[in-house]
């Protein structure tokens, strides 16, 4: 029976319920720009993505270049969304209060930006320094690159580590840096998602003897 000695966090969509707000915002940006789509379609195609991704997919389906300021604004209109309405996933302070071994947060987005919203959301003191960024290693999913920093820095193997992420994206990165990875599927039917991950489950309530049970 396998034991876990760390666990890695994705932030957006595992720790914060983010994705639904974020993507709200990148749907309305996308729209002004005579994109055409809705937040079913952001949820499908942008949720767990780099943020510049994001974006060059928007720019093929309006066929032209956004203006340079659409990232910067992106950012300010989130921080408004966030500010007035973010909040933790149900049950994730629950679980990460029981947690017996160490864990930390790997995401694609800034560090100040995962700081700002495990702030917001009363969780930050939970994981001290132990937050890592894509954008301090230069590579995002699905590349496993900032799940093995992570395990790196925190003195683990990746056969030692379990991932816990919400996308089809981050689960396909951990699966290719030979972490198993357990799927939060609160906003996830894709179908790949539940055949990539180790397992799947809906409720952080059920993480805790998921992971006893490994």
């Amino acid at each position: 029976m396998k034991k876990y000695k760390c666990i890695i966090f994705d932030c957006d969509g595992v720790l914060v319920d983010s994705e639904t707000l974020g993507n709200q915002v990148m749907v309305d940006m996308a729209n002004e720009h005579g994109a055409n789509i809705d937040i079913a379609y952001a949820m499908e195609n942008f949720k767990g993505s780099f943020l510049k991704d994001c974006i060059s997919q928007v720019e093929t389906i309006i066929q032209k270049t956004l203006p340079e300021s659409f990232e910067k604004e992106y950012r300010k209109r989130t921080f408004d969304v966030f500010k007035m309405g973010l909040k933790p996933v149900d049950g994730i302070k629950e679980v990460l209060q029981k947690l017996e071994i160490p864990f930390c947060v790997a995401s694609s987005g800034p560090k100040e930006k995962i700081k700002w919203n495990l702030e917001i959301t009363g969780l930050i003191d939970f994981f001290n320094n132990n937050i890592f960024s894509c954008y301090d290693i230069g590579k995002w999913k699905p590349s496993p690159a900032i799940f093995l920093h992570a395990a790196t820095t925190m003195g683990f193997l990746p056969d030692e580590c379990l991932v816990i992420e919400d996308s089809v994206i981050g689960v396909t990165a951990a699966k290719n840096g030979g972490f198993d990875v357990f799927g939060f599927a609160m906003h996830n039917e894709d179908e790949n998602f539940a055949k990539t991950a180790t397992k799947q489950f809906y409720h952080m309530d059920e993480l805790l003897s998921m992971i006893k049970l490994s």
